[in-house]
């Protein structure tokens, strides 16, 4: 069997898709290398960093609780006396001061009521005066000895009993205005009212519950639990920095509000199931941020509040001189800073000198770079909180 020698075309013709493939597989290379996908647009000579601006940062020591938010009053309203719910005065949910009527019971018989004991008074005050006449009567024929012991003595005891039965009376028409009174059903403290739980129309009486409820939201009361250890840590704190308490509360949004302390106090005993004590704190809330029945994040410390300059530990170098940190100007030159350090605050380095708030630290390229050198930069975008 002879095999036939190779055409030269057919050679030129597998060069060319060798050719070909050869410079599909570079392009390719090209375009998908890590260092293509990654290098910044308009990649030029000058370096290409990470920087991030220093902050100024509440550093005050402090411990974190969960919290319970109470209301320092709550009040559930209910009727004192029966009749039909007449008026219903209020707002679901709205805002209502002390001594606004919230619930009109029918009056018609409680007015009657009054009138009748306000005339059963005048009958005992004019029998009275008949009566207290009469012993003077009977005192002074006596003293003449026209009337003897008996009749004097009498009269007297009927003196009496009219006298008793106008304090009788002045308290049973008290008590019937009372009743009247309490038909006008009134808020006995500043809060917000929720739902009317019986409407217009309806028969109420003491054994009808709740009508309805009202919470007082300013103050708000917080409760947070702590173990032994850290209520001893927070009285050496406290006797320490000259009883001057620093709050910070976390809401449930991660919005962080910062309000004094309005008053404390603290269960007398540690729980013996949980071996945690009590600690109830009182703050002002005007804005309605602390809702009762909500969860927050107390920080609590010792002294006054402490702000300070912090960085990211990326940015920290080291040599035999000490500490320094390499900043961009705005000129986007480096330049070498020596820096003092404090302590670590949430993962952060508070720098205690040498650094201002807002200036520019690299965190990523520092092996790329030196002091009077341009670089090309770009920015770290923290998610920060308010406050933080």
């Amino acid at each position: 069997m002879k095999v036939g020698k190779m055409s030269n075309r057919k050679i030129l013709r597998q060069v060319v898709v060798l050719c070909l493939c050869v410079a599909a597989g570079w392009f390719l290379k090209t375009k998908l290398s890590p260092h293509a996908m990654t290098a910044p647009a308009g990649a030029g000579g000058d370096p290409f960093v990470l920087v991030e601006e220093a902050q100024l940062k509440d550093v005050t020591p402090a411990q974190k609780f969960i919290g319970h938010v109470e209301a320092v009053n709550e009040v559930n309203i209910q009727p004192q006396v029966s009749g039909y719910l007449e008026k219903v005065l209020f707002d679901e949910g709205s805002a209502v001061k002390k001594g606004d009527i919230l619930f009109v019971i029918e009056q018609q018989k409680y007015i009657a009521t009054v009138d009748l004991r306000k005339a059963e008074l005048d009958k005992a005050k004019a029998s009275f005066t008949q009566l207290e006449k009469e012993y003077k009567r009977q005192k002074s024929l006596n003293q003449q000895k026209f009337a003897s012991e008996s009749k004097l003595d009498e009269a007297y005891s009927n003196m009496l009993q009219a006298q008793a039965a106008v304090k009788q009376a002045e308290a049973n028409y008290e008590l019937a205005k009372i009743d009247l009174e309490h038909t006008e059903i009134r808020s006995p403290i500043n809060g917000y009212i929720g739902k009317a739980m019986i409407t217009v129309g309806n028969y109420v009486s003491t054994s009808s519950g709740t009508l309805a409820n009202i919470v007082q939201t300013d103050p708000v009361r917080i409760v947070f639990s702590v173990t032994d250890k850290e209520m001893l840590n927070l009285r050496q704190d406290y006797d320490k920095r000259g009883g001057e308490v620093y709050s910070k509360i976390i809401l449930a949004n991660g919005k962080v509000i910062k309000k004094p302390i309005l008053s404390r106090f603290n269960d007398n005993s540690i729980n013996t199931g949980t071996a945690t004590m009590s600690v109830y704190s009182e703050f002002e809330n005007k804005d309605d941020m602390l809702i009762p029945g909500g969860y927050v994040d107390i920080m609590i410390g010792s002294g006054p509040e402490k702000n300070a300059v912090v960085i990211s530990q990326a940015a920290l170098a080291q040599d035999e001189h000490g500490n320094y940190v390499m900043i961009v100007n705005k000129d986007n030159v480096v330049e070498q800073r020596r820096i003092t350090l404090g302590e670590i605050a949430d993962d952060r380095q508070i720098v205690t000198s040498g650094l201002k708030a807002g200036e520019k630290v690299i965190i990523q390229g520092l092996q790329k770079v030196s002091d009077g050198k341009k670089v090309r930069t770009g920015t770290v975008n923290e998610q920060t909180t308010e406050g933080k």
